[in-house]
Order: C-alpha cells, then structure tokens, then sequence
C-alpha cells in the first residue's frame, strides 16, 4: 500500500446528513461520507446496508430528503447521471454498461468521435483510443470488437471510457466478482496508476482480502447508517467485520444456544461433495451432511455460500468435482435431477426464485409436489387439501386460508409458504439460503424451531444465515467459506460468536474455540 492522502486534503466529494426514505423504509440515516484525491476507499456493509442507495445519491440516480453533496468544493444536486458525469464522476459496475457489438475503441470514445469536416474521423478516432487505453498500459486492438475480450478487458475499457471522461471521481462497484486472481491483479494495478496520478476511487467488494490489498481508507455502513470511517492499515479485519454485522462481542453472554445433538457419522452421509468448483465462482470444496445434521454455511456476502449450494442442487453446472447420494455417485445437472434424489432448496431470493406470487398459498404449497411428480401426474385434489391443512397449521402460516394470494402476506408467512412447498416433497435433504431474511422476530423464531425439530427427527439441513447467531444456535457443524472457497469447518460446540468472526476474518488462522 502506498503513502495515504493525509487527512488534511481536501475531500473532492463531501456528503453530509444524507437521508433517504423509501415506502416504509429509512434508506439511508442522515449518513456522512468523504472521498479524497489521489485515494481508494472501500464502502463496506452487509447486504441492505446502504451502499448502493449512497452511491445512487451522489450518482443522480436517487433524489435526497435530507443532506448535502458537494464536489469539488462546490455544493450540487445531480438530477441525472449525466449530469454526475459532466461534474467528474463516472460508475463502472459489475456488469459492464458498454456495447458488445461495437469496438474497442468506439466505446472507449463514445460520444467523443473525433471528427474531420463534420464527419466522424475513426481512424482518428481510434488512433485516440488508443492512447487511452495505452495510457493504462493496455496494448489490445481498439478496432478489435468489445465482445471477444474478457470481462476483465471490458472493465477496463469502462474505465478508461471514464478518461475520456476526465473523471475525478471513479466509483468501481464489485469489479472483481467475476475476475480471477491474474485479472484482478491487472485491474488493482490500473487502479493504483489513476490513484497516483490523482484520482479519487470509491472501492465497493465484499472480498476482505482484496479490500485490505487496495484500500486507503475503509467506511463501514449498517442498516442505512454510518459505522465510521477508518484508517485501513490500522482497522484488524475482526474488528471490521464485527463493525459489519452489527455484533459487539461484548454481547456473546446474551446468545441463548441450544444444546448440541450427537450426530452419528458412522454411515454414509446423505450428501457428499468432493472437489466441487467452478471455475471463477468457487474453488473446488468438499462438503459431507449427514442423516439429521445441521451444517451451517458461514462468511459474509460474497463468500460463496450461496454458490456452493447452487452447485450442490444442479442450479448451476459444477465444472469439478462430483456429488455422491447416499455413497452413491450422481450427477446434478439440473434441479429437478436434485428434487428426483429428495434433496429441496430454498433459494435466498425469495421473490424471483421462491414464492409466485399470484397464486394462492395452497398452489404455493402443492408446486413441489407436482414438479417431483410430474406435470402429466396431476395431484389428487383430496391429497393437495390435506397436505395444505398439515403445513398451514404446522408452520402456522396467517392468515390460515388456503386461497389466500401469496403476494398480500407478509414476508415472514410467504417465507412458511415456501418451506412448507419443499417439506411436502418429504427431502432427506433441505437446503435453506437465507431462510429467515427480512422477516419478523416472530416467524424468524418460527423457522428455527421447525429446522431444530425436523433435523431432530432426521432430516438433513444444509443452512445458510448472514446472522451468525443463527448459524450457532442452529448447526452442529459449520463450513465456513471466504472470498469464493472453503477455508475450513468448526464445531459449533467448540466456537462462540468471536471466535466465529476471528476464524473468519483470519482465514481460519488461530484458534476459534
């Protein structure tokens, strides 16, 4: 890392007091951000934190109720993103905002053609693009179409786009989620080019290692306020990601844990996974779950929990390793392939992969069934009123009407709708991504004890909460994942909340006991 900016220069963007209100929910609280010449700072914070709503009031795309943006020592109110742009400030986001079918160099040059008597001039104008692109030591063909290069290139043409641009401001938002470890390399070189020459850059990743690799100066945000801002050298990764999920380990005493069931690991687990990766998603993991076994997924956003899961269930295609069912080897190829071995998913994204929500809470209910059966099997409508009744109440799903539209309850309802569709499929194995996100306290407590007391009967539970209260409460075992593979595996018994956080800001380095 090279010398910091000292804290006397003067900020190129100030945002003070910024608030922003949607329909029932505080977006932001009166949140205070600086951004200085010639440095990188990471905005960091779970997943509904603010980040993207704050980049969005600086960046024109969101109006603010409350608070200032000045740029430049100058107070502004962008109402557009071009209007951001002309003031110096350009976004390069995760998935590239460019036109594959054109070149290289007409992107880099969009809308600043040079021209001859009125006419475009493009070999003139490529001739520009490229010494910009040379000028961040890139030496690829500007003529060459923007679609038959990486994701890595095409963010780096974004960025030298914001050159053309002569941005004073680049905000770089997940740039790395898709780039392995030599393009990240390359783009972090670029980054620390345009610091040095000057350039304030806005770092947003959820991988810890490379924010401690590029970062000056570290704002953390929680639930749409301000943590702080910190000095990256002298902030220990524990402390930032116990500053990130909002738990002072102070607190540890107050966790009410129940109390560990035996797990007999003698036998074939249900699910076994060896070597299972893919490539830029998940380096290869193995995972083991056996008969009546909690194994929780641990790491923060972006860890690849999510991702381990989607391989496990043939939502995605693995490109190493293999799945054994029952010691048996079987390939995931899709998830009906998973639903077909008794194995049911719950995805994180409740909305677009989980609940449709125009149909009633007993077509919710009955989807599981019928796609395990079939679409040419339809189910006897004395077996669907039955099973609908049994998990209504079961769940306690409210209000208790069958024909109620899924879309008018409540998250926490709509999320007992779905775990009642993938437990009337009777699994050996539930899979459970972010069950109890974004719900009441009530039905969030709900959801724990129908985990607890189906594992206790025998079902398999693979779980995953960015709680890591949860986590404890409710595994035997815990996988533990960072930056996009497995770093290792804790007994839940034999690990607090701290030594959580520790083991997973240390990469498994220290004791976690």
């Amino acid at each position: 890392m090279t010398a910091m900016p000292t804290t006397e220069a003067t900020p190129i963007v100030e945002m003070r007091g910024i608030t922003i209100r949607f329909p029932g929910v505080l977006a932001l609280d009166h949140v205070d951000f600086l951004l200085r010449p010639g440095e990188v700072h990471s905005l960091m914070g779970e997943n509904g934190a603010g980040k993207s709503t704050l980049i969005k009031a600086l960046t024109g795309v969101y109006a603010v109720d409350s608070g200032t943006v000045t740029v430049a020592g100058a107070e502004r109110t962008f109402a557009t993103t071009a209007e951001a742009q002309a003031a110096g400030i350009s976004t390069v986001y995760q998935e590239v905002n460019l036109c594959p079918n054109l070149t290289v160099g007409e992107n880099v040059m969009l809308g600043h053609e040079q021209r001859r008597g009125g006419a475009i001039d493009w070999r003139g104008t490529h001739a520009a693009a490229a010494r910009h692109l040379q000028g961040l030591s890139l030496g690829i063909d500007p003529r060459s179409l923007l679609s038959t290069h990486s994701i890595a290139i095409q963010q780096l043409v974004a960025i030298s786009r914001a050159m053309v641009l002569e941005a004073k401001v680049l905000i770089l938002d997940e740039p790395t989620s898709s780039l392995d470890r030599d393009e990240v390399e390359q783009l972090f070189a670029v980054i620390r080019d345009l610091r040095d020459s000057g350039v304030a850059i806005l770092f947003v990743s959820h991988f810890l290692d490379q924010v401690y690799e590029i970062s000056d100066r570290i704002t953390v945000l929680r639930n749409g306020a301000l943590v702080g801002e910190y000095v990256a050298a002298t902030l220990p990764r524990d402390a930032l990601v116990t500053k990130m999920i909002g738990r002072e380990l102070e607190d540890l005493d107050a966790l009410s844990r129940t109390a560990h069931r035996a797990i007999d690991r003698s036998a074939e687990p249900v699910l076994r996974a060896e070597g299972l990766g893919r490539r830029g998603v998940l380096e290869p993991a193995d995972l083991e779950v056996y008969p009546g076994e909690v194994v929780g997924l641990a790491g923060l956003l972006g860890s690849g929990r999510t991702e381990l899961v989607r391989l496990l269930y043939g939502a995605d295609r693995a490109d190493t390793g293999q799945v054994s069912v029952h010691g048996t080897p079987t390939r995931m190829t899709s998830p009906r392939h998973a639903i077909d071995h008794r194995i049911s998913f719950s995805s994180e994204d409740r909305r677009g992969e989980g609940i449709v929500a125009d149909l009633t809470v007993a077509e919710n209910i009955v989807l599981g069934i019928q796609a395990r059966k079939g679409w040419t099997r339809k189910v006897r409508r004395s077996e669907q009123d039955a099973l609908v009744a049994e998990y209504i109440q079961a769940l306690g799903v409210r209000p208790a009407d069958p024909d109620a539209v899924v879309g008018n309850l409540s998250g926490g309802n709509q999320q007992k709708v779905l775990l009642a569709r993938w437990l009337a499929t009777a699994p050996e194995l539930l899979v459970l991504d972010e069950p109890t996100r974004g719900i009441d306290v009530g039905a969030k407590a709900d959801i724990q004890r129908k985990v607890s007391e189906l594992s206790a009967r025998g079902l398999a539970v693979i779980f995953i909460s960015s709680e890591l209260e949860e986590v404890l409460r409710l595994a035997q075992r815990i996988a533990v994942l960072r930056d996009r593979r497995k770093i290792g595996e804790v007994d839940s018994s034999e690990v607090d909340l701290d030594g959580l956080i520790e083991y997973i800001a240390n990469e498994g380095k220290g004791s976690a006991a």
